[in-house]
């Protein structure tokens, strides 16, 4: 397949994206799962590596040009809107999954669900469209597409895990350990249970599609139970 289906093309078009090469674009939805031995297919991760970086300037600027906020703000806030968790939000709230192109067996352990494989892939997209598109139309894209958690309160918040941390201090106890206590399912489609535990005090656990967003749910989960 070296073409964009119809259904797809029309997707991306009316996501605001330029389709001039079908290659580009196959690229970015195609999971490393696809390729088997075939060494021509191209899976989407150089893509991404793109993307991320196109999203971050995205995002910065935005940040940048809306106030006066501290260094310290910023970076938070550019944290919470960049994070694996958000990409994944907004891949699903554009119907993202029933585009990716998977192999049999990744699809059916539920790759198209998996925040990691969404996550990526919008990334990869962003990737394609500054190649095919520019940074400027890239940017309006994106802000498009993450306007309601630009103008929302992701990362106005303080982090579960830094919560935890000054809760532990202020509390005269030790620095909050976290630690995997189980993982599962095939690499691309993995979950991670994380539990934190406060000496003396007590601990909690979570489960979720990374061990960094599991850690956050678990200090979430600590925090709602002994804060």
């Amino acid at each position: 397949m070296s073409e964009l289906n119809s259904e797809t093309r029309d997707w991306l078009v009316g996501l605001g994206f330029e389709v001039n090469d079908d290659g580009v674009w196959l690229e970015a939805l195609t999971h490393g799962s696809v390729q088997g031995n075939n060494p021509e297919i191209k899976d989407y991760q150089r893509l991404e590596f793109l993307g991320d970086r196109v999203l971050g300037l995205s995002v910065s600027h935005w940040l940048f040009a809306r106030g006066d906020a501290p260094e310290g703000k910023l970076s938070q806030r550019l944290n919470a809107l960049v994070s694996g968790a958000t990409c994944a939000r907004v891949a699903r709230q554009i119907g993202l999954a029933e585009h990716i192109r998977l192999g049999k067996q990744a699809r059916e352990d539920g790759g198209a669900e998996s925040d990691n494989i969404l996550g990526d892939v919008i990334e990869a997209l962003l990737g394609a469209s500054f190649l095919e598109n520019g940074f400027e139309q890239t940017r309006d894209v994106i802000y498009e597409l993450w306007a309601g958690h630009l103008s929302g309160d992701a990362g106005q918040s303080k982090h579960p895990k830094s919560a935890l941390q000054e809760w532990a201090a202020g509390n005269r106890r030790k620095t909050p350990q976290y630690e995997v206590v189980g993982r599962s399912g095939p690499d691309h489609a993995s979950k991670f249970t994380v539990r934190v535990s406060v000496n003396q005090v007590g601990e909690a656990e979570a489960t979720a599609s990374s061990k960094s967003e599991a850690e956050r749910l678990a200090a979430k989960n600590f925090l709602d139970q002994f804060g």
